[in-house]
């Protein structure tokens, strides 16, 4: 089980459940052709946006294997929610889960969605007692087309696992999927000693 204690900080972002007020954020990236080209769904109306803010209000906790967290990412220094992180359990058994994430593009270019990512890997892999979920490995799937969306894994610490060709019928097309995964060992790692990198841009 993972119920979080809100509001989350890191250096410069607040994750946070959804509330009403976030609906002109949120409808402002859903109905985005940008950010939904390589996504399962296609833009959305506001009646569908206020559906999917309302699904997202009542999934602010993990009980049970296949329930889906679902934070809103603030950027404090403009006071908006600029992106949306997801994190879902896989399996008990094997302590899977899977990280998501969904960023306005006005807003690139400054390393969010990496950091926001981050701080949801702590909340997969850090154990049960401490107020995490406690998984042994986290993945990440993407269109292998969504460069900049693997960019984000990569820093992260991610390895590429697999390249599925034209396994997915999506939007009128075939396309491929790539599968990225870190191990909680690995993220334990990579936090005592973090690697040298330029600065991100994620």
């Amino acid at each position: 089980m993972l119920k979080p204690s809100y509001p989350i900080y890191t250096a410069r972002l607040t994750l946070r459940p959804y509330t009403l007020d976030d609906f002109d954020d949120l409808y402002a990236i859903q109905s985005d052709p940008e950010v939904t080209r390589y996504l399962y769904w296609e833009t959305r109306d506001e009646a569908a946006v206020r559906a999917d803010l309302q699904a997202k209000m009542g999934a602010s906790e993990i009980r049970e294997v296949g329930d889906r967290l679902f934070l809103a990412v603030v950027w404090r220094e403009v006071e908006r929610v600029v992106g949306g992180v997801t994190l879902t359990w896989l399996s008990r058994e094997d302590g899977g889960g899977e990280i998501g994430y969904v960023f306005n593009p006005e807003f690139s270019g400054h390393g969010l969605a990496t950091e926001a990512t981050s701080a949801l890997l702590r909340l997969a892999f850090t154990l049960p007692v401490d107020g995490g979920l406690g998984l042994h490995r986290v993945i990440g799937r993407l269109d292998a087309r969504n460069t900049a969306s693997a960019k984000v894994l990569e820093r992260l610490g991610l390895r590429r696992e697999a390249h599925f060709v034209e396994n997915e019928y999506v939007k009128g097309e075939w396309t491929d999927e790539l599968v990225y995964a870190i191990l909680e060992s690995e993220w334990l790692t990579r936090r005592v000693s973090p690697p040298r990198t330029r600065a991100s841009r994620g």
